[in-house]
C-alpha cells in the first residue's frame, strides 16, 4: 500500500476546482494510487509524473515518488495550462527534495 501526500499547492487546487464530478473522478484515482494503480499516467522528467484524467478540461494531476512507496501530489491543472503546471510540479518537487521533504 503507498502513502500519499499532499502539498498544500494541490490541496488549494483541488478544493478551488468548480467542476465537482472532476473531483469526484481524481479523487477515485487517488484512492487507487494507493493501492498502486496509477492509471493512465507518464514520466514529464525531473522525477514528476503526469496523472492524466479523461474528463472535461482533460484535468492532469503531478506526482512524484520518494522511496518505494511514498507519493507527493505536487499540483494539478488541465490541458490547457499543461506546460506551465509541469513546469511548476518539477519546481515543487525540487524544493521538497532540497528541504529534506523528498
Amino acid at each position: 500500500m503507498n502513502t500519499i501526500k499532499r502539498t498544500a499547492i494541490f490541496i488549494d487546487w483541488l478544493q478551488n476546482l468548480k467542476n465537482r464530478q472532476a473531483v469526484a473522478v481524481i479523487n477515485t484515482r487517488i484512492k487507487r494510487a494507493i493501492n498502486g494503480n496509477f492509471g493512465d499516467y507518464k514520466s514529464v522528467g525531473g522525477g514528476v509524473y503526469e496523472m492524466r484524467i479523461p474528463l472535461g478540461a482533460g484535468y492532469r494531476v503531478y506526482y512524484a515518488q520518494d522511496g518505494e512507496t511514498i507519493y507527493f501530489l505536487l499540483n494539478g491543472g488541465d490541458k490547457s495550462t499543461q506546460q506551465d503546471d509541469i513546469n511548476k510540479a518539477k519546481a515543487i518537487w525540487a524544493d521538497l527534495k532540497n528541504n529534506n521533504g523528498g
